[in-house]
Parts: C-alpha cells; sequence; structure tokens
C-alpha cells in the first residue's frame, strides 16, 4: 500500500517539477500541482485504507481496559437476578385495585 502512495507523490511531484520548469509555469502553479495532485489526494487514500487498522486498535484497547476493569473488581457471590424463589408477577401488597366504569 505504502509502495503505491511513495509512487504516486514521485509522480505528482515530477508533475510539479515539469510545472516550475516550463517557460509559461510558475513555482506557484507547482505547489498548487503537488498539494492537489500529490499530497492530498495520498493522504486522503492512506486515511481511508487506514481505518479497519485503527477500528482493529481501539478495539483491542478496549477490550483491554475491560480486562484491567474486571480485575480490579473484587470477587463477590455471583447470584443471578431470578435466583431468589419468588415469582416474577408477584402482585403488590399495597397496589390500588383497578376500578371499571359503570355502565
Amino acid at each position: 500500500m505504502y509502495l503505491v502512495a511513495i509512487a504516486w507523490l514521485y509522480v505528482a511531484l515530477m508533475m510539479a517539477v515539469a510545472e516550475a520548469t516550463h517557460s509559461n509555469g510558475t513555482v506557484l502553479g507547482a505547489i498548487v500541482t503537488f498539494l492537489l495532485y500529490g499530497l492530498l489526494p495520498t493522504a486522503l487514500v492512506l486515511y481511508v485504507m487506514g481505518t479497519p487498522l485503527r477500528r482493529k486498535a481501539r478495539l483491542a484497547r478496549e477490550a483491554a481496559e475491560w480486562q484491567a476493569m474486571q480485575a480490579q473488581l473484587p470477587p463477590g457471590p455471583s447470584i443471578s437476578p431470578d435466583a431468589s424463589g419468588h415469582a416474577p408477577g408477584a402482585p403488590e401488597v399495597d397496589g390500588i385495585a383497578s376500578v371499571r366504569k359503570p355502565q
């Protein structure tokens, strides 16, 4: 991937040199040519192509932080939420009874 980027920057540099040394060319035109044809597109392509690597590094860093956080927690009893033995939909003692409208 980097070989293609280096080759494209070389081509853009040669275009800029040709622009600067031409009888109608200017140094400002050479700088603009190098920036617009070489540096900006190469930087954009390298940024887009490096996205999966950055994502993988971010996920690895988050996993390491999660492991470190889990290692700092004291070991405690592992009770599942439904291990109390009570019915999950037990009625409330002081609840309000529903009343229907008279017909």
